[in-house]
């Protein structure tokens, strides 16, 4: 398969919420076993949400909520591996460093900091847990770039 068909749409929850939620339930809710009251936190409505698509399929999601975390980073199965992942960060701190944002900061899980990592983020602070599942937090400055 090609990833040349990858395209990255920006959009509201009001848009996006039935792929999204669907890929979000599909990878946090099933795969991870994250409880339903903590993955639909209520903050979706004012995010900015981030779709990917590949050959007319939803494949992955993020958001990037008004404070300038990024979030709920997840891609399907069958796209991991391609760039997707990046893809939709990559998008996510554009849109951030658009409307003025000083930083982006994320929960990363800690099997996926290195991932981060190669975006640029750095990590601080302690471990913790999120869901049962180890996480740290990282930080992306957009100052002078």
């Amino acid at each position: 398969m090609s990833d040349q068909s990858i395209e990255i749409r920006q959009s509201s929850w009001e848009e996006l919420a039935a792929l999204a939620s669907d890929i979000r339930r599909r990878v946090f809710i099933e795969e991870q076993d994250v409880p339903q009251q903590e993955e639909w936190d209520g903050r979706d409505p004012a995010c900015l949400h981030f779709l990917a698509w590949r050959d007319g399929h939803a494949i992955g999601t993020a958001r990037l909520l008004p404070d300038g975390h990024i979030g709920r980073v997840a891609v399907l199965e069958e796209g991991r591996g391609r760039g997707i992942g990046l893809l939709l960060m990559r998008e996510a701190i554009e849109a951030a460093r658009r409307r003025g944002d000083r930083e982006v900061v994320l929960d990363a899980q800690v099997h996926a900091l290195a991932f981060y990592r190669k975006l640029g983020f750095e990590a601080f602070g302690d471990e913790f847990l999120d869901a049962g599942i180890p996480h740290r937090s990282m930080r992306f400055s957009l100052r002078g770039e």
